[in-house]
């Protein structure tokens, strides 16, 4: 289906944005649908690498969601309320009414599951502070419904952001990977250095 996304991810927080990042980069048709109400916009976070003074949690979110839009995902301010299997893809329903059609989904809700229990996904009880239940993932980052992936702390990893982040990285090369048929990696270079000038 030509309005199909190769990859539509499910909360933009650190886990998403970093998600999306990956997946944009790697040429796949990517959109964020993010309600922004993350537990990061409540945050200030002081051991984020790269990071020693600190980071208002909101800003991190804002820097996340441009990096993303700059590697080429779309990003939606929107709250999905429906996630289910059609005969040709997985349907996501926004609040407003409106379908997105995908081939993969990544949940990265944070501290809510609800969204993955409704549409029939198992989840557990919580194994960190302060989280309820987590999305059962296996190493991969597959849950129980074919196509549809979980990162973060939705997927019971810690809440740190730099975990998160990583993690969302993570499963993001493994839907790459399992797309392309190969184990995908995306790392460049720096130039080669210039020859210095030559006196005559």
């Amino acid at each position: 289906m030509a309005d199909t996304y190769d990859l539509v991810i499910v909360g933009g927080g650190p886990a998403g944005a970093s998600a999306a990042i990956f997946a944009a980069r790697a040429g796949l048709r990517t959109l964020v649908m993010d309600a922004d109400r993350g537990m990061t916009r409540r945050a200030l976070v002081h051991n984020h690498l790269g990071f020693p003074d600190g980071i208002p949690g909101p800003e991190l979110v804002v820097r996340g969601q441009q990096h993303a839009r700059q590697a080429g995902a779309e990003w939606r301010t929107s709250d999905v309320s429906g996630l289910q299997r059609t005969a040709d893809a997985l349907q996501l329903t926004a609040s407003d009414g409106q379908t997105v059609q995908a081939d993969q989904v990544l949940l990265t809700t944070g501290a809510s599951v609800a969204l993955a229990a409704a549409a029939g996904i198992e989840t557990r009880p919580g194994s960190e502070p302060r989280m309820k239940d987590a999305i059962v993932v296996d190493g991969q980052g597959h849950t129980s419904v074919p196509g549809v992936w979980a990162a973060g702390a939705a997927a019971g990893v810690s809440v740190h952001t730099i975990i998160t982040a990583g993690d969302g990285a993570r499963v993001s090369i493994n839907i790459i990977s399992a797309r392309k048929g190969e184990r995908h990696v995306d790392h460049d270079v720096m130039p080669a250095p210039s020859p210095a000038p030559t006196s005559a």
